[in-house]
């Protein structure tokens, strides 16, 4: 079989699996299939297929799984400790006199909490306490919602978790140094358009209407009954990232550090028996809020093993379409970053998989360029796509229409890609 043919039924599979990913398919299930298939239709030998495809990458992703855990156990630490929900309550003090700040101030605490903090579990924890603020000081539940994912997507250039899950496609690249430094900035770049867009949408804040939009979604302003913690706890969210920057600590001693902290401060160790209780409990929590995210992720490396035992067949083509100049590339995707969403070709936990896959396989850019490259779109819709899980159960809870969301965040964010795909450039170009 020529490799021309090889490379026309990879491609047709490609697509194959975009179409299934689009109509809703299960992602495990899908790059499990994919991987198969490729290593069929690659004509790649049975005992290499099993240990390049199905094993080694699997093995070799041990050690982010390991960061993946210890993440979850301190996002899971923080909001049981009554840390994430008091900073959540701690904004509230303000907002019934100042509406506007009431809500910046939420944007600013949302960002905090998920520098660190993770996961649907923790959304939804943080969600239930911060929402109803936003509405009880007049913010419209449409506007409500969207302030909040789109605070909860810009601190995920630095969560820990998530860079780690990207690194399944680019294991080159290193969190730390001159990423940590992007991360930061694109990070405040779109921080910036959040209070840019509350801004613009200020008149529509009425707390005239707060109690209608609080009755509708069955909730109540209940940061008063919030556990009291001390206000030096407010700043455990922050300290990984500043034990990377500062000292250069790896993700587990600094994730372990701050967990510890956070315990410490919220007395969680006054009594050997409770603080036993509350490590067992945040732990099973924490992996049972990650369990299917590792068997997805496993299987997603097994289909990325599939996809760099075939990308001779690909380099040509992406050779012949790819801008080599990465100015026009890192625009390039910025413009085109709204194809992320629906699970689309630049959502990387989406039919972006294979997009990825490909391109870290070809070796025609540095894993340190892609990681940022792919990030800032699948973080478009991350922030703003009904296909995101949190996204989900906030249009659901919030009672808000998928079309009004859509239209409050994608133009925000897309501007927001084009932005920080030129600090890519800027950063790693």
């Amino acid at each position: 079989m020529s490799s021309t043919i090889i490379a026309i039924l990879l491609l047709i599979t490609f697509i194959g699996f975009i179409v299934y990913i689009l109509k809703g398919g299960n992602l495990m299930i899908g790059f499990f299939i994919m991987a198969i298939l490729w290593a069929v239709i690659g004509l790649v030998p049975f005992n290499v297929a099993i240990k390049k495809i199905f094993a080694e990458p699997a093995l070799n992703y041990g050690p982010t799984i390991i960061y993946i855990v210890f993440g979850s156990w301190f996002g899971r630490v923080l909001v049981d400790s009554g840390i994430a929900p008091a900073i959540s309550a701690a904004t509230n003090k303000v907002g019934k006199k100042k509406p506007l700040l009431a809500a910046v101030l939420v944007a600013l605490v949302t960002c905090l909490i998920f520098v660190s903090a993770y996961g649907v579990g923790s959304v939804i924890a943080i969600g239930v306490i911060l929402l109803p603020i936003l509405l009880s000081v007049g913010l419209p539940r449409d506007l409500a919602l969207s302030v909040f994912v789109l605070s909860i997507g810009a601190p995920m250039y630095l969560n820990v978790v998530l860079y780690n899950q990207m690194k399944a496609f680019f294991p080159k690249a290193v969190y730390g140094g001159k990423y940590l430094e992007f991360g930061i900035a694109a990070m405040i770049v779109q921080m910036v358009a959040v209070l840019i867009f509350l801004f613009v949408h200020r008149k529509q804040i009425d707390p005239a209407k707060a109690d209608e939009n609080l009755a509708i979604i069955g909730a109540a302003d209940n940061a008063d009954e919030v556990k009291s913690v001390p206000v030096i706890s407010y700043l455990v969210p922050i300290i990984p990232v500043v034990m990377n920057m500062l000292f250069k600590w790896d993700a587990v001693p600094a994730l372990t550090l701050g967990t510890l902290i956070a315990m410490l401060l919220t007395g969680q160790f006054k009594d050997y028996k409770h603080s036993i209780q509350f490590m067992n409990d945040t732990i099973k929590t924490a992996i049972s809020d990650i369990a299917g995210l590792i068997m997805f992720l496993m299987a997603l490396t097994m289909f990325s093993g599939a996809a760099s035992m075939n990308t001779v067949r690909f380099r040509p083509i992406f050779a012949a379409i790819l801008p080599h100049n990465t100015l026009i590339l890192c625009l390039a995707m910025g413009i085109l970053a709204p194809l992320a969403l629906f699970r689309g070709p630049l959502h990387v936990w989406g039919a972006g998989a294979a997009t990825a896959a490909v391109l870290s396989g070809i070796g025609l850019f540095s894993d340190a360029l892609l990681l940022p490259l792919m990030y800032v779109p699948t973080l478009l819709a991350v922030s703003t796509d009904i296909t995101q899980s949190w996204n989900v159960w906030g249009l659901d809870y919030m009672k808000v229409d998928s079309k009004k969301f859509l239209k409050n965040g994608v133009p925000v964010m897309w501007i927001v890609s084009i932005i920080n795909e030129l600090l890519v450039f800027h950063f790693f170009g």
